[in-house]
């Protein structure tokens, strides 16, 4: 009985062990808990950013669309009105930070954030985007952070507190391909240096960044 059993309990462990190379999951985490991907210092994003900031003591908010381009060098942002007229441009370099208005004259100066909510009336923190929109970050402990589904949110050196809400559908159309942010939110308590902000930021899918 014992020697008719044996073949077949071979069997089974054969099917068993080719089972466990076969699996999706056998060499790496589950889709769920890969991070993103490794970070790019040249992109190209478009997206939707709604703001509420304190102004005169009173909640304010805005929405706007958005145009993101960078280099290893360079940011350029285009801020435009959800009808598409254009607000604002900001270029941002090593040397220094230009916002130019709609029907004014450009204005300059070292810093992006206090150049923008003089402007603006809002800080848009264009130097922590730069990582925040590809998933990277730099946490309040000073260790690179690197978002993921299963790991999704981080307070920054500088008392950001970001969650990556959602995430793009790439792998839907690209299998294996790692997951990008969709919906970052981020906000900031007032100190003496700045005021409270809350960001929401909706990045439009790859099929249509490229577009």
């Amino acid at each position: 009985m014992l020697k008719k059993l044996l073949p077949l309990t071979l069997v089974c462990l054969s099917l068993s062990a080719c089972s466990t190379l076969t699996s999706p999951f056998s060499s790496g985490a589950a889709p769920s808990a890969q991070t993103v991907a490794p970070y790019r210092d040249q992109v190209e994003l478009t997206g939707r950013l709604n703001v509420v900031y304190q102004k005169d003591d009173k909640p304010e908010s805005a929405t706007v669309n958005f145009n993101w381009q960078q280099t290893a060098q360079r940011t350029d942002v285009t801020l435009y009105s959800p009808v598409g007229s254009t607000l604002a441009t900001i270029v941002v370099t090593p040397q220094q930070a230009v916002l130019t208005q709609s029907g004014k004259a450009p204005r300059s100066a070292p810093d992006v954030d206090a150049l923008s909510a003089q402007l603006l009336g809002w800080s848009l923190p264009v130097s922590g985007l730069r990582d925040w929109l590809q998933g990277h970050a730099v946490g309040a402990d000073g260790k690179r952070f690197v978002a993921s589904p299963a790991n999704d949110s981080v307070t920054t050196k500088d008392g950001w507190r970001l969650r990556y809400v959602s995430w793009q559908d790439a792998s839907d159309n690209t299998p294996g391909a790692l997951p990008q942010p969709r919906r970052i939110d981020a906000e900031r308590n007032a100190s003496a240096q700045a005021d409270a902000v809350s960001l929401r930021i909706v990045l439009d899918a790859p099929s249509a960044q490229a577009q």
